[in-house]
């Protein structure tokens, strides 16, 4: 406003719409029909902006009025109309349809902000003035023109008043332009300049609007109430309190107004003080503004004559003359006395008094007397009733009532008046209307009339979720319309993993709006889930009713519980149960099963000599939770084949074992070195002797004899094959060579092994090999074992085990065999059964259809 102070006001309450389209918001129902449509979301784009555009235009000038003030409360209004108008939520009253830009409007401009189609506006004020006009003829009207009401305010209008063209809200333009979008529907776009309503002599600042217009903002010079304050006040609301004590002088003219600077006259003085009556008889405690009062009781002063004293009461003066004295009369006021004292009562006429009666139509029959006449005229007379139905003779005291009921109609013109004996006013009609509104949702609570009943006065109010935004809507409307479109964020809190991360979203109606991110939930093998988020969800708010039913009050809407992860899907690189290289596989991460490879076991046995020959199986025993249990190593059955130490040609007597071997016992033959003694020496001890203690050992301590070195011996190669006849000396000179002592050489075996074999006896020489080493190992085991019994036990439980488990082999194939047979016959079973039974139920319907049909010939053709 150009004159209102402070430029933040002026701009804000001058403001225009920037120019950009401004398409029908959300609110607004799209309709082929209506060719100002826009699309929703620049719907909601407009009603968001024009939100906050109102809001900051409106707070500046608001805050300088209290809330109750009449500015602020027009003001508001504008204020709410806009926020309606731009929600596309304006809807005529009348009809309850929804105002279109294009459609022509009227608006009342009285109290209220409504606005109503044209055609709507003209026909309900010529029903109104139908109703006037035919009220007049029953009942004439002291009103020189009708009038017609405004169907929200029911404020009054002439009969001129009638719109007959479609205007502006401040009635400058005719038809304003319904295609620009920069100004507001029905509106030209101008500054309004009606003038303002305390007559001020200023015109409206604002834009075009509809209603009455605000309170005037020009600054001028005004005195405060009691006129001791001079201050710059806005025109609207120059009258204004100092704050100060009024202290203007009362009616009293002695005590001043103590009361806070107020408008109007002041207050009575309350001056408490002892006050006297008028006669001065009675003194009393009054405020200052009683103190002139009067007592109960009479006057009792001697008037002039001195004989009679003042009839009167309590009063102020003189009391006056006798009025007994001079010219009087006879009590009937016919004949006169002259001269007669006071104190003389004034003698009766005897003539008739022939005063008029209090009927006012008869006179007093009775002789002139002293005191009132009669009470009531007892004269008879012939009386009509009211209505002029019955006529009876009665005295005239009495007033005759037929007991005919009135039968005219009312001015509802639906109800008859049935009062007894009507004089032909009929009162207005009492009863309710009833009838229901256009609104569907109310009765008409007004007197019975006729035409049509006022639009229901009640606005619902429509807000979003949270309850921050709202507006409101005639009743009857609210159901085509849709919730704002809050600019708050929603208050729900996610329940999903994200919540903290989560994009927040605005307020709504219904369910929030899925969680779009990742799940990212962690698997126990260190994968994550790459899926969207499937964690559980927080209740959803109602959905967009106005009258909720009591059953969905009562549903109580639990959040939804998440779903859990899937099984990891990831595929990784597996090992075989063996764990061997280069034989893995690509399986799904969740996937536990195992799987084993064609290549062998190899894994050390707990012999530490040895490796497994079974194919790739698991290396540990699994929980005994599980039904199968993994295979294990073999168990080594070699004998041991390690080294001894010390170093001797005697095999270890044990099975495979991973720790040293024992100590070897074996009784070692011993030739002195003339051949002629034989010594038997532990191995264990003779190895562990040094040279010359072995050939201490060995001597026999005799006459030496060395003819045997020149003795021929036969020479062998190592399959028995070759053989051929060397010197003794030679013989033991072959074994020195090749690191043996001849001394340690067995008699079986000197001189085997010192030829070389030939292609003829190297199989003989593997044969060999393998005879002995099977011989030393039955010596050995023959050793080992025990006699008897136990032996015999021993192999008679092998022996069982190997039956067992040719039998356990043979029992598995005639299972197996036995379950095939019994899945086949089960097939041919239920195929049989499926066959016959189709059968059976097609003839089974056949015969029922023969049956029928002859019940059908038996109704036809009945027997006679």
């Amino acid at each position: 406003i150009a004159d209102m102070a402070g430029s933040a006001t002026t701009t804000e309450f001058r403001w225009k719409p920037p120019p950009q389209p401004q398409p029908p918001t959300q609110q607004q129902n799209i309709s082929d029909s209506d060719s100002d449509s826009g699309s929703d979301s620049d719907n909601n784009h407009q009603q968001n902006r024009h939100n906050d555009l109102s809001n900051s235009i409106f707070k500046a000038y608001l805050d300088c009025h209290s809330s109750s003030s009449p500015s602020s409360l027009d003001l508001s209004k504008i204020q709410s109309f806009l926020s309606s108008s731009s929600s596309g939520a304006v809807s005529c009253l009348i009809c309850l349809e929804r105002i279109k830009r294009t459609d022509p409007t009227w608006s009342c401009t009285s109290s209220c902000f409504a606005v109503f189609h044209l055609f709507c506006i003209q026909n309900w004020a010529r029903q109104c003035l139908d109703v006037h006009a035919a009220l007049a003829v029953t009942r004439p009207s002291t009103e020189t023109e009708p009038v017609w009401n405004c169907p929200k305010c029911r404020s009054s209008y002439l009969k001129s008043k009638i719109p007959s063209r479609y205007l502006c809200y401040c009635g400058k333009e005719e038809d304003p332009p319904a295609d620009n979008p920069w100004i507001l529907p029905h509106s030209c776009g101008e500054v309004c300049e009606r003038g303002l309503s305390n007559n001020c002599g200023h015109r409206c600042l604002l834009l075009c609007h509809p209603g009455p217009c605000a309170s005037c903002p020009k600054l001028v010079k005004s005195k405060c109430f009691c006129g001791g304050v001079e201050d710059v006040r806005r025109c609207g609301h120059k009258l204004f309190s100092c704050g100060d004590v009024c202290d203007k002088v009362l009616d009293c003219e002695i005590h001043s107004c103590r009361e806070i600077c107020h408008d109007g006259e002041c207050p009575p003085c309350r001056e408490r003080a002892v006050y006297r009556c008028c006669c001065g008889k009675v003194e009393e405690e009054k405020d200052c503004c009683e103190r002139v009062f009067r007592c109960e009781g009479s006057c009792e002063s001697k008037l002039n004559c001195g004989k009679h004293v003042c009839e009167r009461g309590c009063h102020a003066g003189e009391c006056g003359l006798c009025p007994y004295q001079g010219k009087r009369s006879c009590p009937c006021g016919k004949k006169f006395y002259q001269g007669l004292s006071c104190d003389v009562a004034a003698p009766l006429c005897g003539g008739t008094c022939d005063k008029v009666l209090g009927c006012g139509y008869h006179r007093c029959p009775e002789r002139c007397h002293r005191g009132a006449c009669l009470e009531t005229c007892r004269i008879v007379v012939t009386k009509s009733c009211r209505c002029g139905g019955t006529k009876k003779q009665v005295p005239c005291r009495q007033d005759v009532v037929c007991e005919r009921k009135c039968q005219r109609m009312r001015g509802c013109g639906k109800h008859p008046c049935r009062r007894r004996c009507c004089d032909g006013q009929c009162p207005p009609c009492s009863e309710i209307c009833g009838k229901k509104l256009k609104c569907r949702n109310h009765k008409c609570q007004s007197p019975c009339h006729r035409g049509q009943c006022a639009p229901c006065p009640i606005m619902v109010s429509i807000s979003c979720a949270c309850g921050h935004t709202r507006f409101e809507v005639p009743c009857g409307t609210e159901n085509n319309q849709r919730p704002p479109r809050c600019r708050k964020l929603c208050n729900i809190t996610p329940l999903c993993r994200h919540g903290q991360i989560q994009k927040p979203h605005k307020c709504h109606y219904g369910a929030c709006p899925p969680c779009r991110l990742p799940c990212d939930e962690e698997y126990p093998c260190g994968h994550k889930c790459k899926l969207r988020c499937h964690g559980p969800r927080p209740p959803p708010n109602r959905e967009f009713i106005l009258k909720p039913t009591k059953k969905m009050l009562n549903v109580h809407v639990e959040s939804t519980p998440g779903s859990p992860c899937p099984r990891c899907p990831e595929l990784v690189w597996r090992p075989c149960v063996g764990h061997h290289l280069a034989a893995e596989r690509m399986m799904v991460c969740s996937d536990k099963t195992q799987f084993a490879c064609d290549n062998l076991c190899g894994n050390p046995l707990p012999c530490g000599n040895h490796y497994c020959s079974f194919t790739c199986h698991p290396l540990e025993i699994k929980s005994s939770s599980l039904d199968k249990r993994s295979e294990s190593c073999e168990k080594c059955e070699l004998r041991c084949q390690k080294e001894r130490s010390p170093k001797c040609q005697h095999p270890c007597p044990r099975r495979c074992h991973p720790e040293d071997c024992p100590p070897c016992k074996t009784l070692v033959k011993r030739s002195c070195h003339c051949g002629a003694m034989v010594h038997a020496f532990e191995c264990i001890e003779y190895n562990t002797l040094s040279e010359q203690e072995q050939s201490k050992a060995r001597s026999c301590r005799g006459p030496c004899h060395s003819v045997h070195l020149q003795r021929s011996v036969v020479v062998r190669c190592k399959c028995l094959t070759l053989k051929k006849e060397w010197l003794c000396k030679d013989v033991q000179a072959a074994h020195r060579a090749t690191g043996s002592d001849p001394k340690d050489v067995q008699k079986n075996h000197f001189g085997v092994g010192l030829l070389p074999c030939d292609s003829n006896c190297k199989s003989k020489q593997q044969m060999a090999e393998s005879v002995l080493q099977q011989r030393n190992v039955k010596e050995i085991e023959e050793k080992e074992e025990p006699s008897g019994k136990n032996a015999t036990k021993r192999r008679k439980r092998r022996e069982r085990g190997q039956d067992i488990k040719e039998t356990s082999r043979l029992q598995k194939l005639t299972v197996a065999a036995k379950k095939v047979v019994m899945v086949v016959m089960l097939i041919a079973v239920l195929v049989a059964v499926s066959y016959y039974g189709y059968k059976g139920i097609l003839w089974l319907s056949d015969w029922m259809n023969e049956v029928e049909e002859q019940r059908q010939k038996s109704r036809r053709y009945p027997r006679i």
